[in-house]
């Protein structure tokens, strides 16, 4: 695994970008094809929330989504040679407002997104436009894998806090008036609310940590929109006028807006990942 990593990166690091997308396209396409078991959750998954899909349109989509994400581990890879002014460059800001209207409640910011488009740039992009994020992340398995992506990661600025480890840290980034990246699309046996129309296993710690702190919860994503060129889109901070201080009703809000995202994005979330598991165990489905 080490050295498949390290092999990998070598052929990644390259100043072109369309290069770089093209090999890991490649890739993904051949993972697609050896497989099996991701292939097979990525078309159960989009059955279960698209039902109205033809199976060829599945086909197509559950391709596309491999090919990005292979496309995506490219630009990751690649990571070490992009500057400032190339994160800038090559992205187009929608709904900057919103990010300033969360700003400026003073009580730092809770970024919720998901593992839609490519999520490490938008982190990238927070840091080169002068802020401070730190983003809650699960550790590879292996140690020296993860040493590597830290190393890989390094030049953006963006800070990782092991998900076990993160609760002390936020609340002091968080009187920093800084911002906190968070990915609550993962399975959990937490809590059960809405996604695609079904029981889905959610976590709460938006909603706890909203309620704990008052810093606004703000849904922003970033999207592949050509060769090497990216989009982040920055929603309105989660209205929490109806939920009664309620925070499954808080996190349905947050499934209905990255749900809202996804669809119009399809192949470029994770559906390879079991996001109804435990909904599934606890006979849900």
């Amino acid at each position: 695994m080490i050295w498949a990593f390290d092999r990998g990166q070598k052929r990644f690091l390259t100043k072109d970008v369309a290069v770089a997308e093209r090999r890991g396209a490649r890739l993904g396409m051949l993972f697609y094809r050896l497989d099996k078991k991701h292939r097979e959750r990525t078309h159960s998954n989009l059955e279960l929330a698209f039902p109205e899909w033809t199976p060829e349109k599945r086909d197509e989509v559950a391709k596309a989504v491999f090919r990005h994400y292979g496309l995506v581990m490219g630009d990751f890879l690649r990571t070490p040679m992009r500057t400032k002014e190339e994160v800038l460059e090559t992205a187009e800001v929608e709904g900057f407002d919103n990010f300033l209207v969360a700003e400026a409640a003073g009580k730092g910011v809770l970024v919720v997104t998901a593992h839609l488009g490519n999520f490490e740039r938008f982190g990238h992009y927070c840091t080169a436009t002068g802020r401070h994020i730190s983003v809650v992340a699960r550790d590879a398995n292996q140690s020296e894998i993860q040493e590597r992506i830290a190393a890989v990661r390094a030049n953006t600025g963006v800070e990782f806090i092991s998900r076990g480890e993160a609760a002390r840290p936020i609340m002091v980034k968080l009187r920093r008036k800084e911002l906190i990246g968070l990915l609550p699309d993962q399975n959990t046996d937490e809590a059960f609310v809405p996604f695609f129309g079904k029981p889905c296993g959610t976590v709460l710690g938006p909603a706890v940590l909203h309620q704990r702190t008052g810093a606004p919860i703000l849904p922003a994503f970033c999207v592949r929109t050509g060769v090497g060129r990216y989009k982040i889109i920055v929603k309105e901070p989660i209205d929490l006028e109806n939920t009664e201080n309620d925070r499954e009703a808080l996190m349905t809000q947050v499934n209905s807006v990255l749900e809202s995202v996804i669809r119009d994005y399809p192949e470029q979330w994770l559906w390879m990942h079991d996001r109804w598991k435990s909904a599934r165990l606890r006979g849900l489905l």
